[in-house]
């Protein structure tokens, strides 16, 4: 039968038994992609669309919005000049805005002088140093370029975390809790030169290794998830509880050597903020330079987070209290869908990263929507709801449309909606 096939292949006009052009020009692509482990090369396709799609929308957004008469708002303009001071490319440029020129400040200051500035913790803009003269000096695209590693990063933590809660290290969960992670109302601001891709990536990394018992290395991400946001350090509570319930929830004087023994590293996770403030009180001789930095720049001080929340739903401003009623439908898809005892760690870290940051006070209410991008168990909720037939298209299209507004009005600053 071999050689009849050969025949007939050989009676059809322009066919060759010989590897044609076009199949030696695309099996060493073949080849590459089959090395490719299966996670990285859909957590690539998925980074490499999802940064195509937003910048070309981004573009677009800007592009129409120039011909608004009266664009950008006169207390706007200040911040398109530093934007087009980063690159004159829109597609580069647009995914800085407000706290990244600090971080750019941040990154740029010099080490051999007296340190003056405490209102953000340090890993992020310092991970940019080493890479700015690698990149011609540019501090802004190397904070650019930590954030999207970090994005990309975070989507295969997500992936390998979604398959493990989600189903049976099922490939679609994984791939699930991505794509919701992804659409999440704010989420593309994990493109943009701010913290929220870096803080989320090392929290996805501290469960998955704490859920793999790996505790010394939960340690050591705590570290850093410490030093990357000031809530980071509370995230040692869930973790804690992911730690008691792998050994059955089990608090009796026997049980505590084993959590001793194997919980240690968790010591690490506070240990990662004291850092920061040792260096605050090295540089200032203030312990808590960063808190009295935040009183006297923004006025935060800590508050009953849920008066702080009550007082915008009862306002008269109609943004703050779209913006808290997202964070209230956010906890109550938390509560809904994580009741189950095993996901009580995720639904404690769930509540502690949308109340700490509405404990800040109402100067929180402007950043509040991306200081919700870091409750990353919404998108595995989403995500195992997304299994029901038909219901996956619904919320996917749903949210695709809220966050396709919520990226005009960003990109736009007209509202204030969202900093």
């Amino acid at each position: 039968m071999a050689d009849e096939r050969r025949a007939g292949t050989a009676d059809v006009p322009g066919t060759d038994l010989r590897p044609s052009r076009r199949a030696r020009l695309t099996s060493p692509g073949r080849r590459l992609a089959a090395r490719v482990p299966a996670p990285w090369g859909f957590v690539l396709a998925v980074f490499v669309g999802s940064k195509v799609v937003l910048s070309l929308v981004g573009v677009l957004v800007l592009t129409a919005w120039d011909g608004v008469p009266g664009a950008p708002p006169a207390d706007e303009a200040m911040m398109r000049v530093q934007q087009d001071r980063i690159s004159s490319h829109r597609w580069v440029s647009l995914w800085f805005a407000w706290d990244s020129f600090l971080y750019e400040h941040l990154a740029r200051l010099p080490l051999d002088r007296p340190w003056k500035d405490f209102g953000f913790p340090l890993l992020y803009p310092f991970l940019a140093r080493p890479l700015a003269p690698l990149l011609g000096g540019h501090t802004a695209w190397a904070l650019l370029l930590v954030a999207n590693v970090a994005l990309l990063f975070q989507l295969w933590f997500a992936y390998r975390l979604g398959a493990r809660l989600l189903g049976d290290e099922d490939p679609a969960d994984g791939r699930r809790a991505v794509r919701y992670l992804l659409l999440l109302p704010t989420a593309f601001l994990f493109q943009a030169a701010l913290t929220e891709s870096l803080f989320v990536c090392l929290a996805l990394a501290a469960f998955w290794y704490a859920e793999q018992r790996r505790w010394l290395v939960v340690g050591i991400v705590g570290y850093f998830l410490a030093m990357s946001r000031s809530v980071g350090f509370v995230v040692v509570i869930p973790l804690a509880l992911v730690l008691l319930r792998q050994h059955g929830w089990r608090l009796n004087p026997r049980s505590l050597p084993r959590y001793v023994r194997e919980g240690w590293p968790l010591l690490l996770v506070p240990a990662g903020w004291l850092t920061f403030m040792a260096f605050c009180r090295w540089q200032s001789g203030d312990w808590f330079a960063y808190q009295h930095a935040q009183e006297k720049g923004w006025g935060i001080k800590v508050q009953n987070p849920l008066g702080v929340a009550g007082s915008a739903l009862v306002g008269d401003n109609s943004a703050d209290a779209l913006r808290v009623w997202i964070a209230v439908a956010m906890l109550a898809v938390a509560a809904v869908g994580l009741r189950r005892r095993a996901d009580w760690p995720y639904l404690v870290y769930t509540v502690i990263v949308v109340l700490v940051p509405l404990s800040m006070g109402p100067p929180v209410y402007k950043s509040l929507l991306r200081y919700l991008l870091a409750a990353f168990p919404v998108a595995l909720v989403l995500a195992r709801w997304a299994r029901r037939p038909g219901l996956d298209g619904w919320l996917t299209a749903g949210l695709a449309l809220l966050q396709g507004a919520l990226f005009a009005v960003w990109l736009t600053y007209w509202t204030h909606l969202i900093i």
